[in-house]
């Protein structure tokens, strides 16, 4: 019995939070100063295909590519120690770079567990020496916004929200 099911019992519903927090999700397009390269571009469309993937498995909703490669795979650890695991694998690599994308799972409940971006997201990526971030548009949450984009633009980072 989950607690959601408890609360449905006790007559409790539990609405989206998609639905009140709207503001939050991040839509689609470029959302910094930085623009991603054409290379950038084809490790984003090729990564949002491989995370799509791989949360259509239940495993995690995140992959880091970099030249059409898959580096790291997020699972139970998170997407930060992905990004992290990623960074490691290419710290000898002479080239910064790749792409961190983020997925909903195919039946993501909205209720809970919204893909999240935020600062330690970002702290991660520019750790790892890794600056495009590709999410899925209008289905990831980025609650501070404001913060976000400004750290991206002060990092190098490119945000982009893709379908």
């Amino acid at each position: 019995l989950t607690l959601i099911d408890f609360l449905a019992e006790e007559g409790f519903e539990v609405l989206k939070q998609t639905a009140f927090l709207q503001t939050c999700l991040l839509g689609e397009g470029v959302h910094t100063k930085n623009r991603p390269t054409p290379e950038t571009k084809e490790d984003i469309c090729f990564g949002f295909a491989m995370a799509k993937g791989v949360a259509q498995l239940d495993i995690g909703q995140t992959v880091v590519v970099k030249k059409k490669a898959v580096i790291a795979v997020e699972a139970i650890e998170g997407t930060d120690k992905a990004i992290a695991r990623a960074g490691e694998i290419l710290k000898d690599d002479s080239s910064p770079g790749g792409v961190v994308a983020k997925v909903a799972k195919p039946k993501q409940d909205e209720r809970f567990d919204i893909p999240t971006i935020g600062i330690t997201t970002l702290e991660s990526m520019s750790q790892a020496k890794i600056f495009t971030l590709a999410v899925e548009a209008n289905k990831t949450f980025c609650p501070d916004f404001e913060n976000v984009q400004s750290f991206a633009n002060a990092h190098n980072i490119t945000i982009v929200g893709i379908r």
